[in-house]
């Protein structure tokens, strides 16, 4: 059988691939592995506003609960809330029911441990094998050893209470634009600015559980790009469906990308001394000129794989406390486990303040190398045509070539959908971009053939 979990989690369509009956099963098997020899273990539950949240919450806490584990529902909150809370009520494990930056029609389940951190793909494989096993050896309670169910009331502000204590002043005189995606973040960023002083505008904050992400948010910032100008704010955060991705607008509407972010903020953590071996990590899709502009402030780049996970991974390995996604996913080992939106958010803001200078001022310690990113559409058991095609073989050769040492190809299979993006990055956007789109229709015909 395939593997069930990819690389955020288990997703899917809900209701005809993410149904309820596998969301039971996952919160069987989950709590059973992830709490082993734990006493009425506790797991904590939370979700972003889209539509399906309600009904895979449902099935996902009756598989806790019948499991003997008391399932601890903290409602709507950031996903990176989750991993922090994790910690802080001393849970064996936490879940999220989330999509992330995916249509409203999907949804997913992701798992964190004990300590915040993503699962290992070990413990996804047990937990796939044991729903494959039909629960073998799990064992079904009755009585008094059956789990219940809590519901966290102060989840959210103990959420804010921690990201406002990631920066050390206030953000009085600064005026911010959020826009919320319709998600997670809808009452989290709006309440922590505000109480931070700032003078806060806000838009696709008005959740109705199927306008997440809808032409909104870190994946669609053009909205909020106008916006930003148009009410004459000092920047602009974008979040995404589960607001653990933030990207930025500047003061004159540009946007600022996870790779700018990662520039401004590690030059910034590298003056305070806090950016330990002065290394940033990113994956292979950050644009070339991030490691040319921190490279000019003596800060070293360490590449992974695409994924958060990857990335994270090589940061516990070294202690590195800076790294991230162009995407705008950016974690602050210092601060949480995970990507935080929030507290990304609230890091450049405090840089803003603190440096008396705009935000377009500070992004321009980075110049950008143009990027083309063509999505090419295949079966998911052709994802890796590119490594066994010879003509393909041979057109990312010629393309190399011709790119003659200031640009390369990288072709990368999607993690959650049926697609294999085609990346070129180079100094001629139009000719990157016939190259690109090319490639994409080679790749698309022979993996249909």
């Amino acid at each position: 059988m395939s593997r069930m979990f990819g690389t955020d989690g288990v997703r899917g369509i809900a209701n005809l691939e993410l149904t309820a009956g596998l969301a039971y099963d996952l919160g069987r098997a989950g709590a059973f592995v992830l709490t082993e020899g734990a006493h009425k273990p506790k797991i904590l539950v939370g979700m972003d506003t889209r539509i399906s949240g309600d009904m895979l919450e449902s099935a996902l806490v009756a598989g806790i609960l019948s499991v003997g584990a008391e399932a601890v529902c903290l409602g709507v909150v950031p996903t990176p809330a989750v991993a922090y809370l994790t910690r802080k009520y001393g849970a064996d494990a936490g879940v999220v029911i989330s999509a992330s930056h995916n249509p409203v029609e999907y949804n997913g389940i992701k798992f964190f441990n004990n300590q915040g951190y993503k699962l290992s793909d070990d413990l996804e494989d047990r937990i796939q094998s044991i729903i494959e096993s039909n629960f073998e050896g799990v064992p079904a309670p009755t009585g008094e050893e059956l789990g219940r169910k809590v519901i966290e009331e102060s989840a959210l502000e103990d959420y804010i209470d921690f990201a406002k204590s990631t920066i050390d002043i206030d953000l009085k005189g600064l005026k911010v634009a959020l826009d919320c995606a319709n998600g997670a973040s809808y009452k989290a960023a709006v309440d922590t600015f505000r109480q931070l002083g700032a003078e806060v505008v806000v838009i696709n904050n008005d959740p109705d559980g199927v306008n997440i992400n809808k032409n909104c948010g870190s994946t669609h910032p053009e909205e909020l790009m106008e916006y930003v100008v148009k009410k004459g704010c000092d920047l602009g955060l974008a979040f995404d469906g589960d607001a653990d991705r933030c990207l930025a607008v500047d003061e004159k509407g540009n946007l600022i990308n996870g790779d700018f972010i990662m520039a401004i903020c590690g030059k910034y953590l590298k003056e305070q001394g806090k950016l330990n071996k002065d290394v940033v990590v990113v994956t292979v899709m950050s644009n070339l000129g991030l490691d040319i502009g921190l490279k000019k402030e003596n800060i070293k780049t360490v590449k992974t794989k695409v994924g958060d996970r990857y990335v994270l991974e090589e940061m516990l390995k070294e202690e590195y406390k800076l790294g991230g996604e162009q995407s705008g996913h950016v974690i602050f080992l210092d601060y949480n486990t995970t990507g935080d939106g929030l507290v990304t958010g609230l890091q450049i803001a405090t840089i803003v303040k603190k440096s008396c200078k705009s935000l377009s001022e500070l992004a321009a310690m980075m110049t950008e190398l143009p990027q083309i990113l063509v999505n090419a559409t295949v079966p998911n058991n052709k994802k890796d045509i590119h490594e066994k095609d010879e003509e393909i073989a041979l057109e990312i050769k010629k393309i190399e070539e011709r790119l003659h040492g200031c640009g390369r190809v990288l072709i990368r299979p999607s993690g959650t959908e049926p697609l294999v993006r085609v990346m070129l990055e180079g100094e001629n956007q139009n000719e990157l971009d016939e190259m690109a789109h090319a490639l994409a229709k080679l790749i698309e015909k022979k993996a249909n053939i």
